[in-house]
């Protein structure tokens, strides 16, 4: 049937990305998977934080099958932005096991629900959905995210690269540096027109 078709086709492009995010984090130092990469402050583990905290409310609470775990509610003001760093007192392992625990919890809903179970997300404009809708967004929220991980593990180190087990067919770094310079005179090129 192609309803469990696309639930399994969904979920398991979810597992993909999560790992992807995950990868992205290995063989970096604590302040590189901590630092502000760009003028809003994101970084990497504050990815992976955030996305936990999606999950949890998105698989959790929107089924009536709230996420074990204190994590601040959707409703709460957060005027420094908290659910996207992680403070000097959360740990790598803290914020990575969380992300693993939250996985595991929409995985059980996932699998526990069918593909047309309604849910209610208070947070959005029309509010009733069902599994399937929850699905495709967190789907396509991962893997916004995930494009963001990629650009800031490439600025960290020219590591570039979306599956773990594809990085040794990734084109080395003179092939990178090659291609960038060709790029900057095309850039250039067309400037002066």
């Amino acid at each position: 049937m192609i309803d469990d078709f696309a639930k399994e086709y969904l979920h398991n492009d979810l597992r993909q990305i999560r790992e992807a995010m995950l990868w992205k984090l290995d063989g970096l130092s604590e302040y590189d998977v901590r630092r502000p990469l760009t003028a809003s402050g994101t970084n990497l583990l504050g990815l992976v934080k955030h996305l936990s905290f999606g999950e949890a409310r998105y698989f959790g609470e929107v089924f009536g099958r709230p996420f074990p775990e204190h994590l601040p509610r959707w409703d709460e003001p957060d005027p420094d932005g908290t659910d996207m760093w992680a403070s000097e007192h959360e740990t790598r392992e803290e914020v990575i096991g969380r992300y693993r625990r939250v996985s595991e919890h929409a995985d059980a809903t996932i699998d526990a629900l069918p593909v047309d179970a309604p849910g209610h997300v208070p947070w959005w404009p029309r509010p009733d959905v069902k599994l399937f809708n929850i699905l495709v967004h967190v789907v396509a929220e991962t893997n916004r995210h995930a494009g963001h991980a990629d650009i800031l593990r490439e600025q960290l180190d020219g590591s570039t690269g979306a599956w773990a087990e594809y990085a040794h067919l990734e084109p080395g770094q003179p092939t990178l540096t090659a291609r960038r310079a060709m790029i900057e005179r095309a850039a250039r090129a067309a400037a002066r027109r």
